[in-house]
């Protein structure tokens, strides 16, 4: 099992420790990781990504042109990432993020309108993991259990009290996502 993955959208969103929790996910459940992220010197409002290999085997290179499954959160990654999912991967999108939907045919694309509940939630920073509940929900490709082992590790202790909090918008994720 190898699972290649990029996480796109705008600085701010929790692109690059959605990244970091699927990687120390993987780390649990004693897979090969790679993370490798990407961004501009703005940071927040900038355009960032991550590149997430998960696998089984020894990874050779952590640099990829073709993705397994890529989670687009705003219009410029789409444009730039949708053409790079490998024919018959994943592509799953927040609906608040885009304007034009993604148009391939030979692809599963999905919608999660992620932003709409974290909104409702009252608390726009579990969007990610509302997102991220959503890619396991279609591609398990770690438990739950290691997610919130992963969570523990990434958070700075003084905010582990949020870790039930990101554990509901995970779950909320994965009742969400639909098939587009």
């Amino acid at each position: 099992m190898t699972k290649e993955i990029i996480i796109a959208g705008f600085g701010g969103q929790g692109v690059l420790s959605m990244g970091k929790i699927l990687a120390y996910s993987g780390l649990m459940e004693g897979k090969e990781v790679s993370w490798m992220p990407a961004y501009g010197p703005e940071q927040r409002g900038g355009t960032a990504n991550v590149t997430v290999i998960i696998s089984d085997e020894r990874i050779s290179s952590p640099i990829l042109s073709k993705y397994d499954a890529a989670i687009i959160l705003n219009q410029p990654s789409l444009e730039k990432f949708e053409s790079k999912v490998k024919p018959g991967g994943i592509l799953i999108y927040d609906g608040y993020g885009i304007i034009n939907p993604p148009t391939r045919q030979d692809i599963r694309v999905y919608r999660i309108d992620a932003m709409d509940a974290a909104n409702e939630m009252n608390n726009s920073k579990a969007f990610n993991m509302i997102v991220l509940g959503g890619l396991l929900k279609i591609e398990p490709m770690v438990s739950l259990e290691n997610v919130i082992k992963g969570l523990k590790k990434t958070l700075p202790e003084r905010h582990h009290h949020l870790i039930p909090m990101n554990e509901e918008a995970i779950r909320r994720g994965m009742e969400l996502i639909q098939p587009v």
